[in-house]
């Protein structure tokens, strides 16, 4: 379970703060159009008809990692060995890790009409969420067990983490309703590949260190869709063996004062997974042989892995998607003398069903076709993240880099290049990084106003959402 926990941050799969990248907001990318459902991905006059990502992915990685456990698992990962100067027994300490991957592996979205710049898009991506909730004890164990003095300890393992990964195929559809408001919509179907959840929620260990060995018991309950060993390469082909939903639901104004607002409820929905799963409760004893033997890491892990696993039942379970609902606030200067443009956004994120509230500033700064975004983030568990982003931006190109979590993410890079690495933490730092990229270009005809047109025009016709708001606000009577 804890060997689990180290590969899923150093090499897996956002946190429970956030699974968006802030820096995408009001860029215009065709991304940021599939993200946020009112965002528009065509420029009338500049743009071509049809957008498209050329199946080059465009993705996001994101992890966070909080506690006292950073050092001994970043060693353990780099090193292949605990250094653990900050790991405690017997003083209720957690330490908390999530991460999230986001890959679109196709976007294509045409612009429909020029009578409320209506977009219709389609999408198919990939993924993954993971979260987890563990002691210092936990990883003390694996670490160096005879810093256990006692004889007995009791719920100093209680734990809990949980992942999924699944694929994602989208319709998206944007329209004006008038001058200043727009909607937007994406629906989803999911396709489940793969979910795991462990909640141990009482603990006992008693040590008889002359036998040099140890009684483990752990109690709680376990959901898996595959036994370890069990998944295949072939699995990961999107089935309806794990079926669900989701859905993006997004607003946005233009006020008086030309600050643009959007809310946005995003990824809410669920996935039912196979009634050949895993479920199932523990209440179990193993018996852990030569603490003090190299193999002991090992050892424990067997241990634990096989009291979690016994007992279940072939069953079906479902699981929530990760829900967030946003509202950002944006507006353009033009800085004095100047060909830049400066554009900052305020967002506001909250998860809708988990612990989780993220406020972020934004910060675009356009020179032609260049664009450097700064993004700085905080959230309610009192971490601070800096971010940079470099786009190249056309009506007809983009392509983008960065990354929102930078410090960290340097951090993380060093740890893994430099072999003498051992430095402890500061207080207050968190192990962390971020990396998203993206690319796509438009085709087809240029879209042209009437009075600007070259060719035939593009018929013009009042869209759904335009008829649907002139009925319930009698403008059209």
């Amino acid at each position: 379970m804890n060997k689990f926990l180290i590969v899923l941050l150093f090499l897996a799969v956002n946190s429970r703060l956030h699974a968006q990248q802030f820096s995408q907001y009001n860029t215009g990318t065709l991304y940021d159009s599939f993200e946020n459902p009112t965002q528009k991905a065509f420029t009338p006059d500049s743009s071509r008809k049809v957008a498209i990502n050329l199946f080059v992915p465009n993705f996001n990685f994101d992890f966070t990692f909080v506690g006292n456990a950073q050092s001994a698992l970043r060693t353990r990962a780099f090193l292949n060995n605990y250094i653990d100067p900050d790991l405690t027994i017997g003083k209720n300490n957690f330490n908390y890790l999530n991460g999230n991957f986001n890959a679109y592996f196709f976007m294509l979205k045409v612009y429909t009409n020029l009578a409320g710049d209506g977009e219709i898009g389609f999408s198919g991506q990939t993924r993954a969420e993971a979260r987890g909730v563990f002691t210092d004890e936990s990883a003390q164990i694996l670490a160096d067990n005879t810093k256990f003095t006692n004889a007995s300890y009791s719920d100093v393992f209680n734990s809990r983490y949980s992942y999924q990964v699944y694929h994602q195929l989208s319709i998206h559809y944007r329209q004006n309703v008038d001058e200043r408001f727009a909607l937007g919509i994406k629906v989803s179907a999911l396709f489940g590949v793969v979910a795991n959840k462990v909640d141990i929620t009482h603990s006992v260990i008693n040590f008889d260190r002359p036998n040099d060995q140890a009684f483990l018991s752990l109690s709680g309950n376990y959901r898996a869709t595959f036994q370890p060993g069990a998944f295949t390469t072939h699995d990961l082909i999107p089935n309806s063996r794990n079926p669900g939903a989701s859905v993006s639901i997004g607003a946005s104004y233009l006020t008086d004062n030309h600050i643009r607002m959007q809310f946005n409820v995003k990824d809410l929905g669920f996935i039912h997974w196979s009634n050949q799963s895993s479920v199932g409760d523990f209440n179990n004893t193993a018996v852990i042989q030569g603490l003090t033997q190299p193999g002991a890491e090992d050892s424990i892990t067997r241990a634990a892995s096989a009291l979690i696993e016994t007992n279940s039942a072939t069953k079906s379970f479902t699981t929530p998607t990760d829900g967030h609902f946003e509202f950002s606030a944006a507006t353009d200067y033009w800085l004095n003398g100047t060909a830049i443009k400066y554009s900052p956004t305020v967002v506001l994120s909250k998860q809708l069903f988990y612990r989780g509230f993220t406020g972020a500033l934004v910060n675009h700064f356009q020179y032609n076709n260049f664009v450097f975004t700064t993004t700085g983030s905080y959230d309610d568990m009192h971490l601070f993240s800096l971010g940079i982003q470099l786009m190249v931006k056309s009506p007809n190109a983009e392509f983008f880099i960065g990354s929102d979590r930078l410090t960290q993410t340097v951090s993380a890079l060093r740890a893994g290049l430099n072999a003498d690495y051992n430095q402890s933490l500061p207080n207050g730092a968190f192990t962390g990084a971020n990396i998203y990229m993206g690319f796509s270009f438009k085709l087809g005809p240029v879209i042209e106003h009437r009075e600007n047109a070259s060719n035939i025009p593009m018929e013009e016709h009042t869209s759904f959402f335009k008829r649907f708001w002139e009925r319930i606000t009698t403008k059209g009577s």
